[in-house]
């Protein structure tokens, strides 16, 4: 039973001995400071985590998270659990010291009370309990009690539990001495304000990676997430020990790296000083810097104490080892971050945050420190590793002889444009008459027919066109120079009127605050889009960051019926649309009673076979027949995996598993029953010979209707299997079992999907009626129906259509459909560029093959 702790001096238990107090760096009640209320905060939230939206909504998890980090800087936490709960509410656990629950001197309330109800109240303003920490988060803390329906805080210490629960920043029920315990740490629970939030949905994905950030800065700490939202919780753990070295390894994953990773680490003055840097052959620098655990997206002095730095060390190492001789000068700074992969991070006790967002730092004393340590570090490892040092300066070397070349070619696209009025890289560009740039509007179109039509149907006044012919080059495997001899790049660069790359980029100059990608809805169309967003990521990256690059989605369809014309934007549109016109006529009633199907019921039917039909697609890629993959549902499980083997005599055995222990228990009997290894690869002849030419042996499935023969046995042994037994991974599982979760729900075997004996439904018009045994089957029949009297025109590219339809459903402003570009997670951002447009084909081949099933408009 519960034992309330009375709100006195005298009754409250001290939380902290005093010999514990001197142990644990003597965090008490005493050292809690107190600066003002919660009044404002639920007035105003955004002037406190930013907005209400989904960014503030994530932003509470990592006000508390980070109170967990700063027990784990201060050497008292190493394990922390956050917890997505069902309902949406967020649990995270440390094992660091608690906070305090003794009485408070001046508040006269328990310590842990008084930091959860008032502002500005936390052990964070006391150097002698965080040297560092992540912010002052005792305003943090508050304000996601202040901003969630309700809080509860448990904290372990000193051999007993408390418990301490709030409601909207208020109080409700008082701090509770609990059931002794062995453990020590804090948990808080909290559930965020609906009223305040546009969204209580949290995202894992955007979870993941800032707790992965986190577990990279802070080596050793251990940070698990878990979501309780599925039937199975999804569980990861960030755990690394390499901490920095193994960042910069995690970006660089794709990349050709031209050493292993440099790492830097030296307190000074106070100021603790990490960094880790690798070059790659590429030509993009990928640089992150931290102050305190914060994201210093706006750089600031560690960041431009680190680039003077570089830029010394590798012009005197080249210097000294001769080997700048003949070069026209010493390598600029731009060119020694070129390929580079690097992190840096301060731990500052006193940060000054600067600029727009407050993500620049600051303090003038911590530029000098960055640099004295870089110098010294990285000048004494060039020294002792000359192989690695000759490899960067000659990559800086050949940057610095590129450089020279980009900046002819650049001199001469402005020469030229200055003195022919900018006409040899502008002749495609039709302007529009207004010369103020937020009403401006720049359209880059695909190809001059496209072009042609954009141009007719286009408002003038605002709207300029610019068509690009063939595909751009790919700026993600080119050198600057190279990139800027395209000629198409040329006149992108010019048109848009803002420079480009890190130097020469000046926004005030923006021609058009409005950028808009309007390509074809095919393989090219998505391709030249994918270029073009590369190029703006890594040439103009603050077009993106300040808003101003679009995507314009055109329609997919044009349905006429009678006089009357619908714009219908995607195939799942265009399935509603005739679902509702077919059945205007007909009547749908289930066969078992005779009972009317409603529209609302067939609508429902439609989603669960548009949901079948995207995992069939995916089955599709996999060789596996749906039908039969459907049929082997057991209590509402799918297989996860298909085991193929390649028999001694010749005919091909298929196992479908449902769990990892199934699939390795598999695997471990046909490798048992199969000759080794050795003997298989001596019969080169053998293994070239498709398993389309074997036959199947009695209790196997024969190869005809085999749906994934293994191509050959080599194609296996390049997976680290036996070379007879091919693995083919399902990941349409889950969302095969979630649908059947939907269907069981609603009454419907899942197997009726596209497998039926026996009539399901009945459609019935006018006299006729026509029996359907498959859930499919009365989606096509309704869709059928709802043709008749319809013309439907695909359009496969953007000349299809008159400029008055472009304008009409692509260029109006009123009736319009655009997505516009933004970048959430930088790190996440260069990952994938360099990825899906980079030289490594088996990862980008690996991540498409996994997530295809899921993408319906494969895009960046």
């Amino acid at each position: 039973m519960s034992e309330e702790v009375p709100a006195s001096a005298e009754n409250i238990e001290p939380a902290v001995p005093a010999a514990a107090s001197a142990g644990e760096g003597g965090y008490t009640a005493s050292q809690i400071t107190v600066l003002e209320g919660l009044e404002a905060v639920r007035k105003r939230p955004s002037m406190y985590i930013g907005d209400t939206g989904e960014r503030g909504l994530h932003h509470l998890v990592y006000e508390v998270v980070d109170n967990s980090i700063d027990e784990a800087l201060a050497g008292y936490a190493s394990k922390i659990t956050v917890t997505i709960h069902p309902d949406n509410s967020i649990t995270v656990k440390d094992d660091g010291r608690v906070i305090p629950v003794d009485m408070h001197p001046e508040e006269h309330k328990p310590a842990v009370e008084v930091v959860l109800t008032v502002l500005h109240a936390g052990g964070k303003f006391d150097h002698s309990n965080y040297k560092v920490s992540g912010g002052l988060h005792g305003v943090g803390v508050s304000c996601v009690n202040a901003l969630s329906d309700w809080m509860a805080v448990e904290v372990c210490r000193d051999g007993f539990a408390y418990a301490i629960k709030f409601a909207r920043g208020n109080t409700v029920e008082p701090l509770v001495k609990l059931h002794p315990t062995t453990e020590r740490g804090t948990t808080v629970t909290f559930k965020p304000d609906g009223s305040i939030f546009s969204t209580t949905v949290y995202q894992w994905k955007i979870l993941a990676t800032r707790l992965r950030e986190l577990a990279f800065l802070n080596r050793g700490i251990h940070i698990t997430l878990v979501d309780e939202r599925e039937a199975e919780p999804k569980t990861e753990t960030f755990h690394y020990e390499g901490g920095l070295v193994e960042f910069v390894k995690f970006l660089n994953a794709h990349n050709v790296v031209l050493h292993e990773p440099i790492y830097m680490h030296r307190e000074k003055d106070g100021i603790d000083v990490e960094v880790a840097m690798q070059y790659n052959d590429g030509f993009s620098e990928t640089i992150f810097s931290y102050t305190n655990n914060i994201n210093t997206i706006e750089g600031g002095t560690h960041l431009t104490g680190f680039q003077a730095a570089l830029t010394y060390s590798i012009n005197a190492y080249a210097k000294g080892a001769n080997l700048l001789k003949g070069e026209k000068s010493s390598v600029s700074s731009n060119d020694t971050r070129e390929g580079l992969a690097a992190v840096i991070s301060v731990k500052v006790p006193e940060p000054q945050f600067e600029g727009q967002t407050k993500t620049k730092l600051g303090n003038g004393e911590v530029r000098g420190i960055v640099q004295s340590v870089v110098n010294d570090c990285l000048g004494s490892f060039l020294e002792e590793n000359p192989a690695v040092a000759m490899q960067i300066v000659n990559k800086s070397i050949v940057a610095a002889r590129a450089r020279e070349a980009a900046k002819k070619a650049r001199e001469l696209v402005q020469r030229k444009g200055a003195l022919d009025g900018l006409s040899p890289f502008l002749g495609k560009l039709a302007d529009c008459s207004e010369k103020d740039p937020s009403r401006s509007e720049l359209y880059i179109v695909e190809g001059d027919s496209a072009g042609g039509s954009a141009k007719q149907g286009r408002n003038s006044s605002f709207q300029a066109i610019i068509p690009i012919r063939g595909k751009l080059i790919n700026v993600e495997k080119a050198r600057i120079d190279k990139v800027l001899e395209n000629k198409e790049i040329q006149s992108l660069i010019t048109a848009i009127g803002c420079g480009f790359g890190n130097n020469d980029f000046d926004i005030s100059g923006l021609r058009y605050h409005r950028i808009v990608i309007m390509t074809d809805a095919d393989v090219d169309g998505s391709h030249i889009r994918t270029l073009l967003l590369t190029f703006f990521f890594r040439e103009l990256k603050p077009l993106i960051e300040t808003g101003h690059i679009y995507i314009a989605k055109p329609p997919l369809y044009k349905v006429t019926r009678k006089k009357n014309e619908t714009y219908i934007d995607t195939d799942e549109q265009l399935d509603r649309y005739l679902l509702r016109n077919g059945c205007e006529d007909i009547e749908v009633r289930n066969a078992a009673d005779g009972s009317l199907v409603t529209a609302e019921k067939i609508a429902e039917v439609a989603s669960f076979v548009t949901s079948a039909n995207q995992i069939v697609q995916g089955l599709h890629r996999h060789g596996i027949d749906p039908e039969q993959y459907f049929a082997l549902e057991k209590d509402g499980k799918f297989p996860i995996a298909k085991i193929s083997v390649r028999n001694p005599d010749g005919t091909v055995s298929e196992t479908f598993v449902y769990t990892r222990e199934e699939e390795a228990a598999v695997i471990a009997e046909a490798e048992r029953n199969l000759p080794p290894v050795a003997a298989v690869l001596g019969e080169e002849q053998k293994l070239d010979v498709p398993l389309e030419e074997s036959a199947a042996p009695a209790g196997n499935i024969p190869m005809e209707e085999s749906a994934a023969p293994v191509e050959t046995e080599k194609a296996s042994a390049s997976t680290g299997l036996h070379p007879a037994i091919d693995l083919t991974e399902i990941y349409e599982a889950n969302s095969c079992e979630e649908l059947c979760r939907k269907l069981v729900a609603a009454s419907y075997d899942p197997k009726t999907i596209y497998h039926g004996d026996t009539a399901l439904f009945k459609i019935v018009e006018n006299d006729n009626e026509t029996p359907v045994n498959t859930l499919s089957g009365l989606f096509e029949e309704v869709k059928k129906n709802g043709r008749q009297g319809l013309r439907i025109q695909r359009y496969k590219g953007l000349g299809e259509m008159d400029p008055h339809q472009l304008w009409e459903t692509t260029m109006d402003p009123e009736r319009r459909k655009m997505i516009q570009v933004t970048m959430e997670d930088a790190i996440e951002a260069e990952r994938m560029f360099t990825l899906l447009m980079g030289d490594d084909v088996d990862p980008r081949r690996e991540y498409i093959e996994k997530h295809a099933a899921g993408v319906k408009d494969l895009d960046i």
